[in-house]
Order: C-alpha cells, then structure tokens, then sequence
C-alpha cells in the first residue's frame, strides 16, 4: 500500500503531458546551471518542465541531465542547447520515436565529408 502512495505521489511530481518531449544533455559538472540551460529552452519559445540531474554514466565524465519540455518537436531546444555548449545525447519526441539513429547518421556523414 505505501508503495502505491509512492507512486501516486511520483504522478504528481512528473505529470504526463501530451504536449511534450524529452532530452538528455551531458554538461561538465562545474558547468552545469540550471538557469542557463532554461534560458536556452526559452530562446526557442518553449518552457521548461522538467530538470532532473541524473545518475546516468558518459563515459565523457559528463554530468547527464533529463529535460522535458513544452514542444513535441525537441529539435529547435536541442540545436539551442548545442549552441549554448550542452552535448545533446538523445531526444525523444511526444510519439515516442528517438531521434539517436537520424543523429549517428547525421554524423557519420559529417564524418564522411570532412575526410
């Protein structure tokens, strides 16, 4: 029964919203400012929903940090962090489909063009 509670009260914390995506940022920790990364969410006329410093490895010693944000399209978001210094790691749009495969691509092809 208290579990259940838990949960309810996670639902209140993380409410589903349709009009929404998701993205995942890696930022040096003596980096990292939750006000710069909102104040590049907003550049792009979206809100900021959600910020949750997670635990989630790099590999790059990269603090990960899970964003969801007001647009179901996270494209515009994700080239505004990128210009504000954040590496992009994933996004996931509203309908669930990830743009990492489109990204690999993406730079294989920069890769590709630069030699």
């Amino acid at each position: 029964m208290i579990k259940d509670d838990k949960m309810d009260e996670i639902g209140v914390l993380f409410p589903e919203n349709p009009d929404s995506s998701r993205l995942l940022i890696g930022c040096n920790p003596l980096d990292f400012a939750a006000s710069r990364i909102a104040h590049a969410v907003e550049d792009c006329d979206a809100r900021l929903l959600n910020l949750n410093v997670t635990s989630i490895e790099t590999g790059g010693g990269l603090l990960a940090v899970s964003l969801r944000i007001s647009h179901r399209d996270p494209d515009r978001v994700a080239r505004s962090l990128e210009r504000y210094g954040y590496e992009v790691l994933s996004t996931e749009s509203n309908d669930g489909a990830s743009d990492d495969r489109l990204r690999q691509r993406y730079d294989e092809l920069m890769k590709y063009l630069s030699l």
